[in-house]
């Protein structure tokens, strides 16, 4: 049912890449933009849908309903997060999985996408769409027409996927993308990372429809545009479109290396525990607080530091987080000692690995801080040498 990739050795962190193609399609298409993305999709599953690619054999009913469930499930069952890609109408299945498995979905990209809401094309247009089936010479002609650098060998693959489906289905998948879904008509339910790409050439989707009808829809989305190429800019400049996704997935995984971070160690503080802390840290790291005196180096000093003084604490709540490129920006607000309030700021730095290789807390007022101090100090002694605390006054 599904074409998936080897999976490679050490996924670490990276969510894993999730293609769905566009009308006639197969999973087979996205063949060229795996290899040039090498080892980052060593892992990726490349989808079917329902009545095309591999599955060309299974007959209906058909609706975007029910490829987006057959996709959710597919998707699920890997049990990791993931990146979705999904091209002309494949993109609209990608969104509405997107807006189910939104706690798995850690980005979306949208190529020469077909608005959710569908083209609301008139039935004289759709003609020659509904009519593909069974008939090769049109639908090359097609593939020719919304293409731009689609040689004889690639025209003749996309053909030959095309030519598998039964022509029965193909005017019911021409409707499906043209009349859209009802969710279509509202925000996206979608609300993380979003890359649209189009191809420059592409005379179907158009920039106007990108600006008009797909971007408008979610959250400050990055667009991107894939020269001399059309409707089908994967397979037209594979390396293009693998190095504006390349670029795109870069961002994503720092971010999601921040809030693994984050995660870790806010985590740790709810649990109260030194070995909570020591699972977010990277074995050389170093920790600077306005309570130390002096840094505090290795995972064991500083989770023994970290643990004793999430246990002063009566009450911390984090107010704000930020991420810039490794750095991690998390505001703060706690009490200790029967109630006396402090406040600050952590900033956390994280390695290739997503580990905290550095921490460094700024506590405020300067009385407070100097009070936890001699209070770390006075619960350490013996664990930590005193040379790294402040007296009490």
């Amino acid at each position: 049912m599904t074409s998936v990739h080897p999976a490679a050795a050490d996924a670490g962190r990276e969510p894993s890449l999730v293609f769905i193609h566009g009308f006639l399609d197969g999973a087979a298409v996205w063949n060229d933009v795996v290899q040039a993305l090498g080892a980052r999709a060593a892992d990726a599953l490349c989808v079917n849908l329902p009545g095309m690619g591999e599955r060309s054999g299974e007959r209906g009913p058909f609706n975007l309903d029910g490829f987006a469930e057959d996709v959710a499930q597919q998707v699920g069952a890997l049990e990791r997060p993931v990146v979705l890609v999904g091209h002309s109408m494949g993109a609209q299945v990608a969104e509405m999985v997107a807006g189910d498995l939104a706690s798995q979905v850690r980005a979306l990209v949208l190529l020469t996408p077909v608005p959710l809401a569908g083209t609301g094309m008139p039935d004289d247009m759709m003609q020659p769409f509904r009519t593909l089936g069974g008939n090769p010479g049109a639908q090359r002609d097609l593939r020719r027409h919304l293409s731009v650098n689609l040689d004889g060998d690639r025209l003749e693959t996309l053909g030959r996927m095309g030519d598998a489906v039964d022509p029965a289905s193909v005017g019911v998948f021409a409707d499906l993308w043209n009349r859209g879904h009802a969710l279509g008509a509202s925000h996206s339910r979608f609300t993380g990372p979003v890359l649209i790409v189009r191809g420059e050439g592409d005379s179907f989707v158009t920039a106007d429809l990108v600006d008009n009808a797909v971007a408008p829809r979610f959250d400050a989305p990055d667009l991107a545009c894939i020269g001399n190429a059309g409707h089908w800019a994967h397979v037209e400049q594979p390396e293009s479109f693998a190095k504006a996704l390349g670029e795109f997935l870069s961002t994503v995984d720092h971010s999601a290396g921040a809030a693994t971070a984050q995660q870790g160690w806010t985590r740790a503080f709810e649990q109260k525990s030194s070995d909570a802390f020591a699972e977010a840290f990277a074995a050389d790291i170093v920790l600077e607080a306005s309570t130390l005196a002096k840094p505090v180096a290795g995972a064991e000093l500083v989770k023994a530091v970290m643990g004793t003084a999430s246990r002063i604490y009566e009450a911390l709540a984090f107010t704000h987080q930020s991420t810039s490129g490794p750095r991690s920006y998390l505001e703060w607000e706690a009490q200790a000692f029967g109630g006396e309030k402090l406040s600050g700021i952590t900033v956390l730095t994280r390695n290739e690995e997503g580990k905290i290789v550095r921490a460094a807390i700024h506590h405020r007022p300067l009385g407070g801080a100097l009070k936890f101090s001699a209070e770390l100090g006075r619960r350490l002694q013996g664990r930590v040498d005193a040379s790294h605390f402040y007296g009490a006054d």
